[in-house]
């Protein structure tokens, strides 16, 4: 990778709405060519994983409710909207997307960030049983859970983009 710039325009967005992950990686010497998806991963979560509570809370928080109010509106990102795409979540009949706004709502009130899950490998009736299961987690549980399921998302889209690349 030639510089920074261009690094951070190649995968910023991996980690949701946080480039800064990116910057850091790069910034830290952690960025090592030709990029590889291992190492390349290994490093931004290295980095995810060296960031305040605060501020992988903020990443948490970056991301959408599944088949929430930004997929109804159409304000995903295009790798969000593939992934929940993936995973039939758009497809949703009533009942299920009521039930899906009802564990979003109660997951956001007790958690403070949306339920997070890797979706691929996933169809709508795992995501809900995972759904219905962690939202019984305590806090300290789920807020480590949603940041593995946060680094397993990169991962794959790290492995997509550096495939495309």
């Amino acid at each position: 990778m030639s510089s920074r710039d261009d690094f951070v325009s190649l995968l910023g967005g991996v980690f949701e709405h946080s480039p800064w992950i990116a910057e850091r990686a790069f910034d830290n010497g952690r960025i090592v060519t030709p990029l590889q998806a291992g190492p390349v991963h290994e490093a931004l979560c290295a980095e995810f994983n060296a960031a305040s509570h605060d501020e992988r809370m903020g990443v948490l928080c970056a991301h959408p409710d599944l088949a929430g109010k930004l997929a109804i509106a159409g304000g995903l990102t295009e790798e969000s909207k593939s992934e929940q795409a993936g995973a039939g979540l758009d497809r949703l009949s009533a009942e299920e997307h009521a039930r899906f706004t009802e564990l979003n709502t109660r997951y956001m009130r007790d958690f403070g960030f949306p339920f997070i899950i890797a979706v691929k490998g996933h169809d709508k009736d795992s995501i809900l049983a995972a759904f219905e299961t962690r939202v019984d987690n305590d806090a300290e549980t789920e807020f480590a859970t949603a940041c593995g399921q946060v680094e397993k998302i990169a991962g794959f889209r790290i492995a997509s983009i550096l495939t495309e690349a």
